[in-house]
């Protein structure tokens, strides 16, 4: 299927690896323009060589400043901005109930403030262009599950209601806003990956407990969903969360 990317111009936040990378590779093998984003130019560096003519920007989007820095590069260079992929995010927290300021203001910084930052200093240049932004959450942001960092899964579920109403205004302007809540997803140097090594059978007996599909998820089926969200194909859809967990979640 012709998910009609060709050409246009995409930036991914977080994207040196994981995930972001895949997500970059993916928009970049559909004929996008693809600027990718972190806060290690070595690990952008090395990112650039699986990525044939995209280029990086090096800055921290937790910075309400730098994030305006960013996009203003970006337009002068590109001249326009048509997809914008927010996935900074960060699990790591406290363990739940003994949480303090700094856990919290960590982590809205990294897995909200730092989509908030992007969509302020984007939404200007994304109406001009009818673009879409697509926001990487977690199923933390949908329900309870057990064990997850409680920061974490606050900031996520502000995520998601935001995306829910600042559909409607950006949805005014000409740009469509959706999110991927992935679920369990396997990739080297994940806490899966991390899990696997440690405890291969208990992540089994986890899978075929908790996952109707029993299985983990790929970088893949994350980037291809963020994909087709961002192009022209789903033009009717905003405003929605889109779980990716093989069935673990039930809300």
């Amino acid at each position: 299927m012709d998910l009609e990317l060709s050409e246009k111009i995409a930036f991914i936040s977080g994207s040196s690896r994981g995930i972001g990378l895949e997500i970059a590779k993916t928009l970049n093998k559909e004929g996008c323009t693809v600027i990718i984003n972190g806060r290690n130019q070595k690990s952008l560096d090395n990112a650039l060589e699986e990525l044939p003519n995209a280029t990086s920007i090096c800055a921290d989007i937790t910075s309400h400043k730098e994030s305006k820095k960013v996009i203003s590069e970006l337009i002068d260079q590109f001249g326009r901005l048509d997809i914008l992929v927010c996935n900074v995010g960060n699990g790591s927290s406290a363990k739940p109930g003994t949480e303090e300021y700094k856990d919290w203001e960590r982590s809205f910084s990294e897995n909200f403030w730092s989509v908030t930052n992007l969509v302020e200093a984007s939404r200007k240049n994304l109406s001009e262009t009818k673009g879409s932004i697509v926001c990487v959450s977690s199923i933390c942001g949908n329900e309870l599950i057990t064990g997850a960092p409680l920061t974490y899964s606050a900031a996520k579920a502000a995520l998601n209601s935001y995306v829910n109403g600042a559909s409607r205004p950006l949805g005014e302007m000409g740009i469509r806003i959706n999110a991927v809540a992935p679920g369990n997803i396997l990739f080297n140097g994940s806490v899966w990956d991390q899990k696997i090594t440690e405890n291969k059978k208990e992540v089994e007996e986890f899978l075929k407990k908790e996952v109707p599909l029993k299985k983990l998820g790929s970088t893949k089926d994350i980037s291809n969903l963020v994909a087709y969200l961002a192009s022209p194909i789903s033009s009717f859809v905003t405003g929605s969360v889109w779980a990716a967990d093989g069935g673990q979640t039930r809300s």
